[in-house]
């Protein structure tokens, strides 16, 4: 075979193949052999059907199958031994003049491959990059004190509503003189917290009321969302129209959410038996956990940071954008021209990215096994614990998780990134100078808002 390949702009790139008969004749007779011991014709014992009418049945279809095959091998042969970086799959060139594949060979071969930008990213201490230190004050712990309180929390009975509170009671259907509709709808321990009540008209009608209490209100007015007020009088949304009028709501109880006391047991609770003795090492187990969950934040603002710097120092870069726009259209074989062209900006602002983090990875040295999986997917299964305040996790409960994780595709391959990336923002820290700046956490989260 021979392969000839034409660059001349430096990211268009034409590539050249000429497919002799010696490349695939071997294999195809082979393949025929395999065919005609399995092949089943009328008037022939198994495996004794002529050669010549294999070949006229199969001898087509398994040559292109073989040429494919060759094809497919001999290009990325050719690219991984030229060092060529090819962007997506090559696709076939407007060049390509038709092949008739019943004659014999020589047959040629023309592709289009999108070749990546030619750059260089170096990166030491001479570039300076802003780091951003989040300040934990006494407001942020009080924040989350408050928080593992509440999580923690439990309703109690009590006599008089207050806001926030819940309320059960029977509810009945009235007519229009304010009698209890006869065949009307009739609920008991129908559950009102009317906070959540949107028109203040009727939210005010619950204000003061105590057990007991009969209270009219109009559930339709109260209730903006057919969904709610379906759900609510336990009927289907069409029939909602058959009961717009008032209701009676009398009060069977009231219950209110009392947050968790700032005491031993809570300690216990959010950090395990034994493990915090007192409300100053619980304040400083709450500094400490949001020092280490900002560590992470502040790491992930630094890489993007990074990004900017690094996207900026390189400067704007030449890519085959048409050839790439039907690459990606070849991507997509379900959506339309419109699509392509309204992502295709963000693509390539990706794909320069992606560029720019091979050469950075590379430099630093980094390597991705599966432990680096596995401790990404702990990490990914602690922080989810942490935004249900479980702090305290066992680990063969992170195990468990961090296992589903893994045995998801879609999971697994953002853990890969993840992992580079934690590696990648290790070794930047220690690459480039740190311009290193305290925030407040309000600032810090400004930063994001653009």
């Amino acid at each position: 075979m021979k392969i000839t390949f034409e660059n001349p702009d430096g990211v268009n790139g034409l590539m050249t193949l000429v497919v002799e008969e010696a490349d695939f004749k071997d294999k195809v007779e082979k393949k025929l052999k395999e065919y005609r011991q399995k092949a089943q014709m009328p008037g022939f014992r198994k495996g004794m059907v002529p050669m010549s009418l294999i070949k006229r049945q199969y001898g087509t279809a398994v040559k292109v199958d073989e040429v494919n095959k060759i094809l497919g091998e001999e290009i990325y042969k050719y690219v991984r031994e030229n060092k060529i970086s090819m962007l997506g799959d090559p696709l076939p060139s407007d060049k390509q003049v038709a092949v008739d594949i019943e004659k014999e060979a020589p047959y040629t071969f023309v592709f289009d491959i999108a070749v990546a930008p030619d750059f260089k990213i170096e990166l030491s201490n001479n570039d300076t990059v802003d780091y951003y230190n989040i300040n934990v004050d006494d407001e942020l712990i009080n924040r989350q004190a408050d928080n593992f309180a509440q999580r923690a929390g439990h309703y109690e009975k009590v006599e008089e509503y207050q806001e926030n509170d819940m309320l059960k009671g029977d509810l009945r259907e009235l007519d229009q003189d304010g009698n209890t509709l006869e065949g009307g709808i009739e609920l008991s321990e129908a559950i009102v917290m009317p906070t959540y009540i949107k028109d203040e008209e009727q939210k005010a009608l619950f204000d003061g009321s105590r057990l007991g209490d009969i209270i009219t209100f109009n559930p339709r007015k109260a209730y903006a969302s057919d969904a709610e007020l379906a759900s609510f009088l336990k009927v289907d949304k069409a029939d909602l129209g058959f009961h717009a009028g008032n209701f009676s709501y009398q009060l069977t109880e009231i219950s209110r959410y009392v947050k968790a006391e700032v005491n031993q047991q809570l300690f216990d609770q959010v950090y395990g038996e034994g493990n915090v003795k007192s409300e100053e090492e619980f304040r400083q187990k709450i500094a400490d956990g949001l020092k280490a969950q900002f560590v992470g934040d502040s790491d992930m603002k630094f890489l993007l940071d990074i990004r900017k710097y690094c996207e900026e120092k390189v400067g704007d870069l030449q890519f085959p954008e048409e050839l790439l726009k039907r690459i990606m259209k070849n991507n997509n074989k379900d959506k339309d021209d419109d699509f392509v062209e309204k992502n295709f900006e963000g693509s390539v602002k990706e794909l320069k990215w992606h560029l720019i983090k091979e050469q950075l990875v590379e430099a630093a040295g980094i390597k991705i096994d599966e432990n680096d999986i596995r401790q990404a997917a702990r990490q990914a299964a602690r922080a989810q614990f942490a935004q249900y305040g479980m702090g305290n996790v066992p680990d063969e409960y992170l195990d468990n998780y961090a296992n589903d994780m893994l045995k998801k595709k879609e999971y697994a391959d953002g853990l890969v990134d993840r992992s580079i990336d934690s590696k990648l923002i290790q070794a930047m820290k220690t690459t480039v100078k740190l311009n290193t700046k305290a925030v407040s956490l309000a600032d810090f989260n400004k930063m994001f808002e653009n």
